[in-house]
C-alpha cells in the first residue's frame, strides 16, 4: 500500500495517494498463454480462472519462433515455462519498455508468478491475477519492493495516462525517495511548459464522477457495492462513468472498500486530512467534533473531481457506508 502523498490541484492544492489493484496506467487487456504442450490442462485452468478479467485471452502451443510469431498482437504473454526459456527467445525482440508486450511466466504447479519485463505495464497486474490461483506473485520492480507506487499507478488509479514516459525515470526515483512532491491539476484551456522530470498524466475521460465514500471499520465489500449501486441510481451516471474511488487516508486499508473496488477494476485515491478540510462538504459530520475529520464521503467527492463540485451529497448505506458523488 502507498504511504506517498500525492496532490490535485484545479486552483488550489489537494493532497492524497492511490491505491489500485493493478499498478499500470497502460493495463493489460490482451493475453496469451504460451504453453507446452503438456502444461495445456494447466493452461486451461487459467483461462477458466481469469478469463473474466481481460478482453481476450488466447492459448497458444509453444515452439521455438512462438513469440516472435505473435509480438505486438498481444498485451501480454503468460508463459507457462521456466523463466530462461522465456528470457532467451524473447530478448531480441525487446525494444521499448512502453511498447514491448509484458512478460509474466509461472510455473505448472501454480506457485510463483514472476513478472519478468513490463512489471508496469500488464506483468505484474497478470501476476497479481494468478495470486488468485496460489501462485505468490514475484515483483521486483523498485516502487512494488517498496511497498510504494510511482507514478504508473497513480495514473491508473486516477483513470489517466502518462503521456512522457521517459520521465518516470526520474520521478519514481522520487518516489522511492518520498520525495515526488504533488500532482498538479490543471484545467485548460492552458499551455504548460515542463522538463524532462515532470510526468505528465493526461486524464482518459473528460465528464466522469467521483465516488466518495467513508465507512465505519470493517464494513464488509457488499456493503460498499450496494452502496455505490444505490448512489449512483439516484443520478444521471452508471459504473461506466465511474473515475475513481476517493477515501481519507485514515480509511484506506479498509479491506472492504480495497475489495469492492477491486471486483469493479476501479482505482482508490486515498486523500489527506488538510486537502479534505479544504474540499469540506455542505452536510454536517460527527467526526468534525469528535476528530477533526471533515466528513469523508462529500469532501473526497469534491476533491477529486474535475469541476469540484458534488452532483449527489452524502447518503448512508446500512449505517455503515456513507457516499457522495462528485464530478
Amino acid at each position: 500500500m502507498s504511504t506517498d502523498n500525492t496532490n490535485e490541484d484545479s486552483g488550489s492544492d489537494s493532497g492524497g495517494h492511490c491505491s489500485t489493484p493493478d499498478s499500470d496506467g497502460e493495463v493489460a487487456e490482451e493475453i496469451a498463454i504460451i504453453s507446452f504442450g503438456r502444461k495445456m490442462d494447466t493452461a486451461e485452468e487459467i483461462k477458466a480462472e481469469i478469463g473474466d478479467r481481460y478482453e481476450t485471452i488466447d492459448i497458444i502451443e509453444y515452439h521455438g519462433d512462438v513469440f516472435e510469431e505473435h509480438w505486438g498482437e498481444y498485451d501480454c504473454f503468460i508463459g507457462l515455462m521456466a523463466s530462461g526459456i522465456a528470457m532467451r527467445k524473447t530478448a531480441h525482440l525487446l525494444d521499448d519498455k512502453w511498447e514491448d508486450p509484458a512478460i509474466c511466466v509461472v510455473d505448472e504447479e501454480l506457485t510463483w508468478a514472476i513478472p519478468i519485463t513490463g512489471g508496469h505495464h500488464g506483468a505484474n497486474q497478470v501476476a497479481q491475477d494468478l495470486a488468485t490461483m496460489g501462485a505468490v506473485p514475484a515483483m521486483t520492480t523498485a516502487s512494488e519492493a517498496a511497498g510504494k507506487q510511482g507514478v504508473e499507478s497513480k495514473a491508473k488509479a486516477m483513470d489517466a495516462h502518462v503521456v512522457n514516459g521517459d520521465s518516470t525515470v526520474k520521478t519514481n526515483l522520487a518516489v522511492l525517495d518520498d520525495n515526488l512532491g504533488p500532482v498538479a491539476r490543471l484545467e485548460g484551456p492552458k499551455a504548460v511548459l515542463v522538463g524532462d522530470d515532470v510526468t505528465v498524466l493526461k486524464r482518459n475521460k473528460d465528464d466522469g464522477v467521483v465516488i466518495g465514500t467513508g465507512s465505519v471499520s470493517g464494513a464488509s465489500k457488499e456493503s460498499f457495492l450496494d452502496a455505490w449501486e444505490e448512489a449512483l441510481a439516484q443520478t444521471d451516471y452508471d459504473l461506466d462513468d465511474v473515475e475513481f474511488v476517493g477515501t481519507a487516508t485514515r480509511k484506506e486499508d479498509e479491506e472492504g472498500l480495497l475489495a469492492a473496488a477491486q471486483e469493479l477494476d476501479l482505482g482508490v485515491v486515498a486523500f489527506d486530512k488538510e486537502t479534505l478540510l479544504d474540499h469540506e462538504g455542505p452536510t454536517p459530520s460527527k467526526s468534525k467534533e469528535l476528530i477533526g475529520w471533515p466528513g469523508v464521503s462529500e469532501a473526497s467527492a469534491i476533491a477529486g473531481g474535475a469541476e469540484q463540485e458534488l452532483v449527489l451529497e452524502k447518503i448512508g448505506y446500512e449505517n455503515e457506508v456513507t457516499v457522495a458523488i462528485g464530478r
